[in-house]
Formats: structure tokens, sequence, C-alpha cells
């Protein structure tokens, strides 16, 4: 029983949803059963939810029928009844929230009705509701598209000679269908620079085609903030289009509920990250910028929680800029947001990467080999570490013997392309570099334009410093 769909969900129920449904499955409107009513009050009593020995199917059964003999199937049509009675509950609660299409629903009741003042009231307060709203996102604009469809419906029945809202019902339609598919296009486009799929994007470029004929609709900052995210994506070269966007983040994010502005926000640094990839290091600090923006705003927890990997990112963004102090507070003040599980982990590893940057090597030295984590890139970028501490203490033997390992560990691995031919470049410019005589001048400038022109290759600098310290 404890695997069953019933016992996950309620396991999600929090103190005020446990009371409402109480109320809920006690009421003869929705449910007749009082052993569904026993069942529920069993599974919240006490620890039964969490507990294995509770959730035996034979101790459930004596609890909500006490003294008759165990029927599986009796049990599993309780269960079921149950189950469904939280699923209507959910859905209730679910529409309730969004009070305009409520509202809707409701003025579309009493239209098919025909009672056109209850009518005109509730869609008066719909929308009132409406505007209310903190929000301009696709859902704002697909209820303004409904509330323009239901009073379409009402107009349309009263006769030939009357005006119709078409106008508005195409603009309002057009309006949420150009920023949900602007939406999905620059998520798209994200996931499949990652994972190397491809996508069939449909009407996409008909819609870029109709926003750049008609600049207006840029003064819509849904339509403008997922335009610039799409088009930063697919015209890198094109700086203006971060500016653009970066704006109406600044401007305008307080317009988008959290988890779209924080999509927007890792849009934005994926593209500080490309430029950075090609070099640019002048985006090391518009990321930078763009990290500590959704700090201060809370745009990267999530269920009260910072991604591991986002954590990582904005370690390795402020080393990049010598913050050292910054990043040492972020850490030890943003630990506490991850993951129970990883944040040992993490912590060890940033921290490492941290006395690292400082050239304290001796504690960056016991902090990464304390790092336990399998990630393969993570795992990459803790044994370049190492391998350039091996460099610049001159253990020599030690990084001889990291440099095959790590030639081994990409061969073992399933590491993707870009970062795996990163890799090799690393191990094989760095084997270069130990072959290079101190006063070989011809042999020292042949390597030098080697590594000028390898890509990819994320040590560049690093080597090319090594080389001209030779």
């Amino acid at each position: 029983m404890e695997k069953s769909q019933l016992i996950r969900i309620l396991r999600t129920f929090d103190k005020k949803e446990v009371r409402e449904f109480r109320k809920w499955v006690s009421s003869p409107a929705h449910n007749l059963r009082q052993d569904v009513i026993n069942l529920f009050e069993y599974l919240f009593a006490g620890n039964h939810l969490y507990s294995d020995v509770s959730l035996e199917k034979e101790k459930v059964f004596e609890a909500i029928y006490p003294g008759k003999t165990y029927s599986d199937a009796e049990l599993r049509q309780a269960m079921h009844f149950l189950l469904k009675t939280v699923e209507e509950f959910l859905v209730y609660n679910e529409l309730l929230q969004d009070e305009v299409r409520a509202q809707t629903a409701l003025a579309k009741v009493y239209r098919q009705r025909q009672l056109p003042k209850l009518f005109h009231k509730t869609l008066d307060a719909g929308r009132k509701s409406q505007e209310q709203q903190p929000y301009r996102n696709h859902h704002y604009f697909e209820n303004e598209y409904l509330l323009q469809f239901e009073e379409f419906n009402y107009l349309s029945n009263l006769g030939r000679s009357v005006p119709l809202n078409l106008q508005e019902l195409s603009n309002t339609n057009d309006t949420a269908f150009i920023i949900s598919k602007l939406q999905i296009a620059s998520i798209m486009l994200s996931h499949q620079k990652v994972f190397k799929t491809d996508y069939d994007t449909g009407l996409l470029d008909g819609v870029l085609t109709h926003v750049e004929k008609n600049p207006a609709l840029l003064e819509n900052h849904a339509i403008a903030i997922y335009y610039y995210s799409y088009m930063s994506g697919i015209e890198s070269s094109n700086e203006q289009h971060f500016k653009n966007l970066k704006e109406q983040i600044n401007r305008h994010g307080h317009l988008f509920p959290l988890n779209e502005i924080r999509n927007t926000h890792l849009l934005a640094l994926n593209y500080c990250i490309g430029r950075l990839n090609a070099g640019d290091l002048a985006y090391v600090r518009e990321a930078f910028d763009l990290y500590r923006q959704g700090l201060d705003k809370d745009i990267f927890l999530e269920n009260g929680l910072l991604s591991r990997f986002t954590f990582r990112n904005i370690v390795a963004i402020g080393l990049q800029l010598q913050e050292f102090d910054w990043v040492e507070h972020f850490i030890h003040h943003y630990s506490g947001y991850l993951d129970e599980k990883y944040r040992d982990a993490f912590v060890h590893f940033t921290l490492g990467h941290l006395h690292f940057e400082k050239k304290n090597y001796s504690e960056a030295m016991k902090l990464i080999a304390r790092f336990d984590y399998d990630d393969i890139l993570i795992s990459l970028v803790a044994k370049t570490m190492q391998l350039k501490m091996y460099y610049e203490l001159d253990e020599f033997n030690a990084l001889d013997s990291l440099l095959g390992s790590m030639k081994t560990y990409l061969q073992r691995k399933k590491v993707m392309g870009y970062h795996k031919n990163n890799y090799k470049n690393i191990i094989h410019y760095t084997k270069k570099l130990l072959k290079v005589a101190p006063y070989g001048k011809d042999q020292k400038q042949q390597l030098k334009q080697e590594l000028e022109t390898a890509n990819p290759l994320t040590e560049r600098k690093w080597l090319l410093t090594q080389l001209e310290n030779l």
C-alpha cells in the first residue's frame, strides 16, 4: 500500500490541506461512504502515513472495518473512492486559485442559462480581477482572450445588428499565441544547444516575421522579453538583443512569476556563457551581475532549494573576477539552501576552488580530495584544478599519473562532444608543455601558436601563462 498513488499524493498534503480535505471528505456532497472517511482518518492519525508497518493492508483494513474478515477487494474499493475524492478536491482548489477563469466559467453558466444581469455582473467582476493581477505573462493574456471570447458568445446571440468584439477577440488571441510561441521557442533553443536535439518550431518563423514587421508589439513586455530571449540565442553576435533582454529583465521582471523570470534569467546567462566560451571575457561581469540580481530576488530558489549546479556556477563566475570575499560569504550563506544529500560534496568542492584561486594549494588539495560526487563534468573540473596545482608545485610524477587517469576517464565515460574535446586538448597541451625545453625559443613559439588557435580550450590562458614563465 505504501507505493500506491493514493499514499504518494497524501504525503504531499500540508496541514491546511489536511484540515480542508477533512471537511470535504465528510460532506455528503462529495462522499457518502463512511469507510472512506475512516481510511482518511486512519492514514492521518499519528505517523501512519509514513510507517511501513501501519500501511500493511491487513492493519489498515482492521482499522477501517473493525471485526470484519480481511478482503483485499473491499480495501481496494475504499482506496479507490478516497483517491477519486482527493483528486476532485485538488482539481477544485486548482481551478479556484485562478479567480479570473473561475469567474469566466461562472459567467458562461449564467449566459447558457439566459441570465443576462448575472452574466454581466460576473463578467465585470472577472475583468476587475483581471486588472488586479500582478503579472503580465502569457497566462494573463490567455485569460484576457477567454474574457473576450465569453463576451463574443453573449453578443453573437443578440442578433445580427449587434456589433461584435471580433477585433478585440482577434488581438488578444494573437497576443496570447505570440507570447506562448516565443516563450516555448526560447526554451527549445536552450535545450537544443545542450542536448543536441532538433525541434520543428512550426509557426515560429511567421511569428518572428510578424513581430519584426510590427515593432509596436515589442511594447508588450511579455512579447519583448521572450523575443529578445530567442533572438539573443540565435544571433549571439548581435549584442543588442542581449542588452535589450537584460533591460527587460531589470525593468519589467516583476511582471512575471518567479518560475518564468528564473527561466529568462537562465536564458540570459546561457548567452553570457556562450560568449565566454567564444573567448569574450567581458561577459564574466555580465554573468556575475545577473547571478547577483537573481540571488537578491530569490529567483534561483525552487521550493526553498538552490540547485547545486547553479551554486557551483555562481562560485566559478565570482572566482574568475577574484571576488574572493563575496564568494566565501556566498558559499557559507547559501550552502544551507543546497539539498542536504549534495551539501557536503559541493561545499568541499567550492571551498577547494576558492582556495585554489587564492593559491592556498595545500588547503585546496585537502578539500578537493574530500569531494565525492559522481558527476562527470564537475569531476573533470576538480581533476583540472589538481592538474594545475601539480604543475605549479613541480610535482611532475603525480601530474603524469593524473594525466593518464584523466585520459582513461574520458575514454570510459560518456562525455558530450564539446567537453570531451576540451579536456582532450587540456591533456594534450599540458603534455606538450612538459616537453618544452626552457630555452627552446622555436619550440615555445610553435606551442604558443597552437595554443592560441586550439578550440575548444578553456584553459588557454593558464597554459599560455605557464609557457611564458618557462
